[in-house]
């Protein structure tokens, strides 16, 4: 599908998934920019009021709480941090209600971490909550579960979840609203050079290169994260869209199919929803890495990981496990779940898949990871 294309399919998107970033919720000094979460608010109204259905990713819980404690820097210890995101996500879903509830509209708080999503159970609990949420008509409003989850605050945080939450719910679209208008050659803010890229077909390691760190001083996150949120997301079979979150009317645009932000062009097909599970959710328990011509059949050519293509394993992990797989230079281009443990993988690397029964004295599977409990990330 070309860029054209897909901006034109846009506007029969649906289910739409947007994240705004603290940098867009607040002032510089840290509080609660009102009149810009009102007019988020007034636009996603809209969205609903055409038929869609939408989920919002929010973050801002901590800058709004450094802005109602009045600190002046981000805390530096994790107990300081959460204590921010306890005061501020009281007051961040407070006006959240308030807004929606003047436009006729109810919201509900979803509070997620790494946690829910890893256990197979909870995750579907928390596709089926979601799922219901949106058939009665209520906006869903998540995010991560900063005051109790210890690993869940760090860069990027929301980006990644935004992504776990669009294919948690088979979005048609993901906006990342930055205080950006896209993704740039270089930095738009300290280059008079830089120019926006409209579409990205693939998130090659240049790609990666062009994004810098993080933006401000209340958000957490960077263009770099939503570059990765961007790949989990267009493995999904789902488009993304990174646009300004400080210009009205940006996703209404998008929608009509105008040439707004920088648009990342997902995969021909869309994954099923248990190989999103097997994907991002799970820890990763091992890594195995495979030859040049194994990365090209599994990328390229959607194939199972044979013994023959595997180079090396790293890790000490059980049949079953959730494994990563790099190519030569190490580079992450799938996940899936194994069918040998490693140290049974350790023997077999390299060899054929008629010999894996003389060196093991068994054989279960021929493939180390089969194609339906494995996805492409790279």
């Amino acid at each position: 599908m070309t860029e054209r294309e897909c901006r034109l399919a846009l506007s029969q998107a649906r289910r739409l998934v947007i994240k705004v970033g603290t940098s867009t919720l607040t002032h510089k000094t840290g509080k609660l920019n009102l009149g810009r979460m009102e007019r988020l608010v007034r636009e996603l109204v809209d969205q609903v009021n055409a038929g869609r259905q939408v989920v919002l990713v929010t973050s801002g819980a901590v800058g709004a709480g450094m802005g109602r404690l009045g600190l002046k820097e981000k805390p530096r210890t994790l107990p300081e941090k959460q204590a921010a995101a306890a005061v501020g996500q009281g007051l961040l879903m407070h006006m959240y209600e308030k807004f929606f509830s003047d436009y006729g509209l109810l919201v509900a708080q979803v509070l997620l971490t790494r946690a829910d999503l890893a256990d197979r159970s909870r995750y579907l609990n928390s596709r089926h909550t979601l799922a219901a949420l949106l058939r009665l008509g209520v906006v869903p409003i998540v995010n991560e579960n900063d005051t109790v989850a210890v690993e869940e605050i760090r860069v990027g945080d929301n980006d990644t979840l935004s992504a776990l939450v669009a294919g948690l719910v088979d979005a048609d679209i993901l906006f990342l609203l930055t205080d950006t208008g896209g993704l740039f050659t270089a930095n738009p803010v300290t280059s008079d050079d830089a120019v926006l890229l409209p579409c990205v077909t693939e998130i090659t390691p240049e790609i990666e290169a062009l994004a810098g760190g993080a933006g401000s001083t209340w958000s957490t996150g960077g263009m770099a994260t939503k570059i990765q949120a961007a790949r989990l997301a267009t493995s999904f079979g789902i488009p993304v869209v990174i646009a300004s979150g400080l210009q009205a009317g940006q996703i209404e645009a998008v929608l009509k199919g105008e040439e707004i932000g920088t648009i990342f062009l997902p995969r021909e097909h869309r994954a099923h929803t248990r190989k999103h599970w097997l994907a991002y959710a799970p820890a990763v328990q091992g890594q195995i890495q495979v030859d040049a011509g194994a990365a090209r059949a599994i990328c390229k050519n959607g194939k199972s990981l044979l013994p023959g293509g595997v180079i090396a394993v790293d890790g000490d992990f059980d049949q079953g496990a959730i494994v990563s797989i790099v190519d030569p230079a190490g580079k992450e281009i799938a996940r899936g779940m194994a069918n040998y443990p490693a140290a049974a993988i350790s023997r077999i690397k390299g060899r054929k898949t008629g010999e894996i029964g003389e060196i093991l004295g068994y054989k279960d599977y021929d493939e180390i990871v089969h194609r339906d409990n494995l996805i492409v990330l790279g």
